[in-house]
């Protein structure tokens, strides 16, 4: 890479500003003076057609032509006779001349092929001079920088400073507005610089601070960057809140300037304020000894210093040193510009300012009345470079403030050391030269990347040297090097070089901050091109570094090229074997061709010729000079683009061989036709449509980059496969075996290639049976064909060398068909893997016997031995076949779903004794299917008729005989996969693992409450009661206790069935969800006293595998885990099964208790803790309270099962013919199990017997109530209370029906006193059901009379009841 000069961005209106600033001078009015912006309108018909015509010509100024150019007196170089000035952010153009400018500013505009380009159009012009015979003599823009914080690091605004011939020093907004006007000094201005804030590179560099420096021809003002900085920010808010509002006058923070008188020089022309700095010891004893003589003092530590160079003559160049605290900086008040009146209080503030917009009057009371002007404090020249005829014209400082170039009347550039004081080097032939300096930072490289590294980035020093005269632009290295580039760029452009950056930064809000401004511009005055240099870094390295650093440079080149996505094959090849041969270092030559033979977009023709190419030149060298690396790299890579070559070639052949019928290898037909059926409905399972990408696809073509990626040539000519990713490693198999296995390539000559290739057969093995078993949706369209072409394939990489060992000890196991054995026991893919163990066991049959023959002797232990193995694997693999098609049967619709599981023979033996139980009942769990169907299944697996069918819960597409079909296929696959696994599938195994499973789904969604149900139903089917004793207890420890207790300490806590919020919040389920799971609870605990009371009386099963699987490894099944339980406290789970009936049925009934309350400490205490641990429980009689409690929640209990009974239409009729619910509030075995618990908890039980019948009475359900009297022992107190209830009936008949009759009435009036007062004194409105039939009224006092003995108190009562429902009953 080499220098270039880089345009961007150009000049608009040239004409006219040339126009503007060169017009003839003709007395104008004063007001015309000020005009603005918008009253300048000007004829751009001619510079337009200049400014089309300049866009289509080169770069370089030497063949532009000037167009429309006019022989007036300035000519092409007018731009030498402006004063002209850019800001470092490229955004501003000031040109100047005499009292008239022009402000350019930047605009961002689209060109005819859509690019964006930077133009400078004109924002501003007008007159700038106040004072008669006053003109520009110097000019610079500062960029201000934004005091934001979201500031991205741009200007906020930029500042003009403008020098006049009068002393004055103005400062201007971007817009032409004056901002300050100090009078610092009387004499011209000769120069204005500017230093701004430089990150230092080393710890050791003195921190620069900001200033604005004004050269004069005897003095030196500098301001203070920070002082400067406040003041121009404060007047541009005044002047626009004056332009605004018109708000009151503040006074701005001052300015704060020191003003050097330079003594010692005759003349001075140019300076540059290099900062501050500080001397070494011994320079500073040697400046001590030199100035002050023999008996100098030193003082202790050296004193900091300002130092200036100007250049001039006698001498002609002087070095200035001021010391920091000899002079206090002096203080210029500053006053605002505004649209007021100025008074003479205005001007007696010391180093006043001048406005704008002023009177003529004004002007006058201003030229009378001059600021004060503060004097100088002198300042002697420390030394200088002495030369009598010599005169400096100009010094530019580098940006490491190190070193400075300078120009002369004699033509020369001299560059000096600062530091020393000395020149270093000069350069002659520069007459009228413009210079300028770029620092170029080193590229980022590996070691700027690593973490581990903190080494700053280097920088390369250049100094451009710009010559009119010969119109040449230069770039020369530093200090000493070459020159680096040359450009012809005309002779009459501007080199403009600022040397500063933002004012206003400082170390902290430098940080983040990446503005981008350009060092050096060349403004071309012609076609108004603005360019800049572009110096690559390596260009400053020594020459030794050059080449390697021209070698990078072409490999960037080749890298640009390859990322190119346009460039034709043809020219990509020309390129980059130009680049190969160009690069002289073996390293940068090896990584460059590593780059081309990486690229994707590379054929395979151009990478096998560039190639070529770079091997046959490296072949004609010496082979001395020949790195062998490089050379074996080249011989490898060539020898793989042949072999990829070789075997694209025979791929695409139209001729290509096909295995005749005869090459069918024997007994594979049998095999076939044995599985044929489970194949097929294997094959309609798995060629369902599915969603893949493209990209995805076995079928994409291999890129020439991945195969030489995989593969890698050893130095013995041996090519080694690198397994690099699953999806390489199958595109690369794809590659080499797909065509020979789909009947698309030849073979042999395939095979034979790869042979002479010299890859190794494991490899090659691997490889095939790799898309083998990936391809398998391909392979089963055809699996006739695609056997024998795998027979054919396996048969000729066993005949390989080095395949299967001629060494091999026939009393061990092949390594070769053991490689193939553990490739396919891993595979998912069951009926390729199948397949292909039917193919490899053949033909290992067919080497061992014909290994066997050419001994002359029969290897028997030897074919036993090896083929053995592959008998148990096909057997391994004809079961994982049929399970695996039984797990690809897909859901029913709307059932739990989820992807299917695939299996296989490594998984399954890694599962463990159980992990086929396991597979099956997440297949149950999918499928969503009952277990009493589940039963009926597994039950009839023997029986082939048709009317077994599953009973698949979510309904299912198409017709109700598709449906059944389907259904009847599904029951037949499952009850083959049980023949198949008869002990791993055995009933007990299998309802156990259904059981585990459901409940682990049910804790996964404990909403679902039916999970749990389900779960208890298979733990029920289960025939051992040693599995079933551990199941449930690994249940109950595992997956129920804390929920368990959660809800009985919420309920404890509110007093009552809690509701649905606050079960969620403590149990993690809704309210219905923890009625489901209480009952639930219920039957496990009973499930559990059951087997344990009958696990004394049945041997434990002895759990088994199939012979086939008994290599199984890994965890234990779930029944053998339950086998491994303790045994349990049967009276500790007796007492939680007990409180779970309680808790169930205040959940069912929404009643109002505390069940740990029900219970007295030794209770209480008792709950929760493991079931196996022997714990202290309650016996004896309980607190007669305690009793009463616990009996009147069991009659709330009943009471609330009545009602909800009554409220089903099944129970409206009053007859009990219908069968109540199985579960919930209505279930019929609530009776019963209130009557269990009230022995449990020491409740009389014909109290809730009698309470029960009454409350059947009362709630009109007679048939029910009789059912349950004869069961009550105490008749007698049974009799009184239904005496009561029966009154109540007849008093609502007879004195409070609203429908009552006549015979009513007068049967009323007919009874007897006592009877008619005892009705009278009933409340019917205790009854729930008043309005009953007669008839069961008069049933009921039948029954009354029937079991109230006669000597009863109340059983004259009885008969006159009796007699009255009699007569009322013949009265209806």
């Amino acid at each position: 890479m080499s220098c270039s000069l880089w345009e961007f961005g150009r000049l608009q209106e040239l004409k006219t500003v040339r126009d503007y600033l060169f017009e003839s001078q003709k007395p104008e009015p004063a007001e015309e003076n000020n005009q603005t912006e918008n009253e300048l309108s000007w004829d751009t018909s001619d510079w337009e057609s200049a400014w089309d015509a300049g866009d289509n010509k080169e770069d370089e100024a030497n063949s532009a032509v000037p167009v429309n150019e006019e022989t007036s007196g300035q000519g092409v170089a007018w731009l030498q006779d402006c004063v002209v000035s850019l800001s470092p952010c490229s955004d501003l153009l000031v040109v100047a001349r005499e009292q008239k400018a022009v402000f350019l500013s930047a605009k961002w505009r689209s060109d005819d092929s859509g690019r964006e380009e930077m133009t400078l159009a004109v924002s501003w012009s007008g007159t700038l001079g106040t004072d008669e015979g006053e003109s520009v003599k110097s000019s610079i823009c500062i960029p201000l920088a934004s005091q934001k914080r979201s500031s991205t690091g741009r200007p906020d605004w930029t500042c003009v400073v403008m020098g006049f011939s009068s002393g004055y020093v103005r400062f201007y907004t971007e817009n032409g507005v004056l901002l300050l006007a100090q009078l610092l000094h009387e004499d011209p201005v000769l120069r204005l610089k500017c230093r701004t804030y430089e990150i230092p590179r080393h710890p050791g560099v003195t921190e620069q601070h900001e200033e604005l420096s004004i050269l004069y021809p005897a003095a030196l003002v500098t301001i203070d960057g920070f002082s400067l900085f406040q003041s121009l920010r404060a007047c541009r808010n005044q002047v626009a809140r004056a332009t605004a509002a018109g708000s009151d006058v503040i006074q701005p923070p001052p300015l704060a300037y020191k003003k050097w008188g330079l003594q010692d020089m005759d003349t001075i022309v140019d300076h540059s304020s290099v900062g501050v700095m500080t001397l070494c010891v011994f320079d500073q004893m040697k400046n001590a000894s030199i100035l002050g003589g023999f008996n100098a003092s030193v003082k202790g530590s050296p004193p900091a210093m300002s130092q200036y160079v100007t250049v001039g003559g006698g001498p002609y160049t002087g070095f200035y040193y001021a010391v920091e605290g000899s002079s206090q900086p002096l203080l210029s008040h500053v006053a605002l510009a505004v649209a007021t009146k100025l008074t003479s209080a205005l001007f007696s503030a010391a180093s006043g300012w001048l406005g704008w917009n002023k009177t003529k009057q004004e002007e006058e009371v201003v030229q009378k009345h001059k600021p004060k002007v503060e004097p100088a404090t002198p300042l002697g020249i420390r030394f200088g470079l002495p030369d009598s005829r010599r005169h400096g014209e100009s010094i530019c400082l580098s940006p490491c403030s190190t070193l400075a170039g300078v120009t002369d009347d004699f033509g020369r550039v001299t560059l000096l050391d600062l530091c020393r004081g000395i020149s270093i080097r000069m350069w002659k032939g520069y007459r009228d030269a413009q210079l300028g300096w770029l620092q170029v930072l080193e590229e980022h490289s590996e070691r700027d990347l690593s973490p581990s590294t903190s080494h700053p980035r280097r920088r390369a020093l250049f100094m451009v040297i710009y010559a009119p005269r010969r119109g040449i632009l230069e770039v020369w290295a530093m200090q000493h090097g070459p020159r680096v580039g040359a450009f012809n760029v005309g002779k009459h452009c501007r080199l403009l070089y600022a040397g500063y950056h933002l004012m206003g930064v400082n170390n902290v809000t430098s940080q983040g901050r990446q503005v981008h401004t350009q060092q050096v511009c060349l403004l071309d005055p012609i076609t108004g091109a603005l360019r800049t240099v572009n110096i690559p870094f390596h260009l400053a390295l020594s020459d030794k570094k050059s080449e390697r650093a021209k070698d990078m440079h072409l490999l960037k080149r080749l890298t640009t090229l390859l990322r190119s996505r346009e460039l034709q094959p043809d020219v990509l090849e020309t390129e980059a074997r130009g680049v190969l041969l160009d690069i002289k270092h073996p390293a940068i030559k090896k990584q460059a061709l590593e780059s081309l033979l990486s690229n994707k977009s590379a054929p395979v023709s151009c990478l096998t010729n560039v190639t070529r190419g770079l091997y046959d030149g490296l072949k004609q060298q010496n082979p001395e000079e020949v790195d062998p690396t490089l050379l074996q790299f080249c011989s490898s890579q060539l020898k793989l683009l042949q072999l990829y070559t070789d075997i694209q070639r025979l791929h695409s052949a139209a001729d290509s061989e096909v295995c005749s019928t005869n090459d069918s290898p024997t007994g594979i037909e049998e095999d076939l036709s044995r599985v044929a059926p489970t194949l097929q409905r294997y094959t309609q399972l798995t060629s369902r449509p599915s969603v893949s990408f493209a990209q995805d696809s076995p079928d994409c073509p291999l890129p020439p980059q991945v195969f030489l990626n995989q593969i890698e040539c050893a130095a013995d000519g041996e090519l080694r496969v690198l397994r690099m990713s699953e999806v390489e490693w199958n595109l690369l198999g794809n590659f080499m075996f797909w065509g020979c296995l789909f009947g698309q390539s030849p073979l042999h000559q395939v095979c034979d290639t790869l042979q002479q290739a010299g890859v190794r057969p494991q490899q090659l093995l691997s490889l095939l049976l790799s898309v083998w078993l990936q391809r398998e949706r391909e392979m089963l369209r055809k699996p006739e064909e695609s056997v024998r072409n795998l027979h054919t394939l396996l048969l000729f990489l066993s005949n390989m060398k080095g395949a299967v060992e001629e060494s091999w000890d026939p009393q061990s196991v092949s390594p070769w068909w053991q490689q193939a054995r553990s490739t396919i026991v891993q595979s998912y893919n069951a009926a390729a893997a199948l397949l292909a163990a039917f193919v490899s066991h053949r033909v290992a049959k067919e080497s061992i016997t014909s290994r066997a023959d050419s001994k002359l002797q029969s290897e028997w232990e030897t074919v036993s031995l090896e083929l053995e193995q592959w008998v148990v694997c096909v057997r391994q693999l004809e079961d994982v076949l049929v399970l695996q098609t039984l797990l690809l049967v897909p859901p029913p619709q709307g059932a739990a779903g989820g992807a299917a599981a695939h299996c296989s023979i490594k998984t399954l033996l890694e599962g463990g004794t159980g992990g086929i139980a396991d597979s099956i009942s997440k297949w149950v769990f999918r499928h969503n299917l009952a277990p009493e169907r589940l039963k009926e299944v597994l039950l009839k697996e023997d029986d082939q008729e048709a009317d077994v069918k599953l009973d698949l819960k979510a309904g299912s597409e198409g017709t109700e005989q598709e449906k059944d079909q389907k259904d009847k296929e599904t029951a037949e696959l499952l009850a083959s996969v049980c023949r198949r696994f008869p002990n791993s599938l055995s009933l007990d195994l299998f309802f156990a693992h259904c059981c585990w499973e459901y409940v682990v789904q049910w804790n996964k969604d404990p909403e679902e409450g039916r999970l749990l149900c389900w779960s208890v139903e298979h733990l029920k089917l289960v025939s051992s009661p040693h599995i079933q004793l551990g199941i449930s207890s690994m249940m109950w420890s595992t997956f129920i206790v804390k929920r368990f207790s959660a809800a009985c300490y919420l309920m404890e806590k509110v007093g009552k069935a809690p509701k649905d919020r606050l079960c969620r919040r403590d149990v993690g389920m809704g309210d219905k969800a923890v009625t489901s799971f209480m009952g639930c609870c219920v039957q496990l605990l009973q499930i559990l006293m059951e087997a344990d009371s009958a696990v004394e009386e049945v041997p434990a099963p002895e759990l088994s595998v199939e012979e086939a699987w008994c290599g199984a490894e890994g965890p234990a099944s779930i029944a053998e885990l339950a086998l491994e339980q303790k045994g349990i406290h049967y009276p500790l789970v007796q007492h939680h099964c007990l409180l779970a009936s309680l808790l169930h049925a205040a959940m069912t009934f929404s009643l109002k208790v505390k069940p740990l309350s029900l219970f007295d400490s030794k209770g209480k205490n008792a709950f929760f803790r493991d079931l196996t641990t022997i714990q202290l429980m309650p016996s004896g009689d309980m607190d007669p309270g305690l009793v009463l409690f616990r009996q009147e929640f069991l009659l709330r209990v009943l009471t609330s099962w009545v009602q909800a009974i009554d409220s089903d239409p099944r129970s409206a009729s009053g007859t009990s013919s219908l069968p109540l619910p199985p579960s919930g509030p209505k279930a019929s075995w609530w009776p019963s199990t209130c009557l269990e618990l009230a022995v449990l908890l020491q409740v009389n039980p014909d109290i809730l017997r009698r309470h029960l019948v009454c409350e059947l009475y009362n709630q009109g359900l007679d048939p029910r109530a009789e059912e349950v009297m004869f069961e009550v022992e105490d008749k007698d107190v049974l009799g009184s209370q239904l005496l009561v209830l029966t009154g109540q009936r007849l008093s609502y008949s007879l004195l409070h029906n609203q429908s009552q009759t006549q015979a009513a009435m007068e049967l009323l009036a007919r009874l007897p006193p006592t009877l008619c007062t005892w009705l009278k004194a009933m409340d019917p409105g205790e009854l729930r059901c008043p309005l009953v039939a007669l008839p069961q009224t008069s049933r009921l006092v039948g029954r009354l009379v029937e079991i109230l003995p006669e000597n009863h108190a109340q059983y004259s009562l009885a008969l006159h009841l009796l007699e009255a429902v009699e007569a009322l009953a013949t009265e209806d």
